[in-house]
């Protein structure tokens, strides 16, 4: 899911419990997800969803807590973005305006000024060089929908998640921070 804003959420991990929280029945099928939570919003809570007042950015934080900044579609405009302090920034998708290969070592440069002790990215539909399939069909077709990214050579795109040195990158996959299993899958 995309946030447009930054969200800074405290959870705490228990050191001999483990919190499991179930998979959410519509997570096969975004479209019907957006659809019963869109209809129903504000008139239904899910029972794994638990409301959480913000904590102030400047809040102290507790021991034992682990303080998530979670961002999406900055389509690299970071230059002007004050972050929120955190443990973990987890960016869900849309880095880039079209993933060029330029985009993503800046957003990486970016990446490597911040603070954070993890920093976890899933590329978003604007990485389209991230897609090798799409980037295949695209160079095939004789109409080009993104002049600039046509007009890159393969090379240039095939590896270009290696460009991301500064962060976890997850592409249907996972990683365990701080005792929190995080998975990610693009697009």
């Amino acid at each position: 899911m995309a946030f447009a804003q930054s969200h800074i959420v405290a959870a705490r991990r228990h050191q001999h419990s483990r919190l499991i929280i179930e998979v959410d029945e519509y997570s096969s099928n975004p479209t019907q997800a957006f659809t019963f939570y869109n209809i129903n919003q504000g008139r239904f809570q899910p029972p794994h969803v638990q409301m959480v007042d913000p904590v102030p950015h400047d809040a102290p934080k507790p021991p034992g807590y682990t303080r998530f900044v979670c961002i999406s579609d900055t389509h690299s405009r970071t230059d002007p973005i004050q972050m929120p302090y955190g443990d973990v920034l987890i960016h869900a998708g849309d880095f880039t305006e079209l993933g060029l290969p330029s985009e993503v070592k800046k957003f990486n440069e970016w990446l490597g000024s911040l603070p954070y002790e993890y920093k976890i990215v899933i590329a978003g539909n604007h990485e389209l060089t991230f897609d090798q399939e799409f980037m295949a069909d695209l160079i095939k077709q004789d109409f080009y929908y993104f002049p600039s990214v046509s007009k890159l050579k393969p090379e240039s795109y095939e590896n270009v998640q290696s460009l991301l040195t500064n962060c976890i990158y997850l592409q249907d996959s996972e990683v365990t921070v701080r005792g929190f299993r995080i998975y990610g899958s693009p697009w």
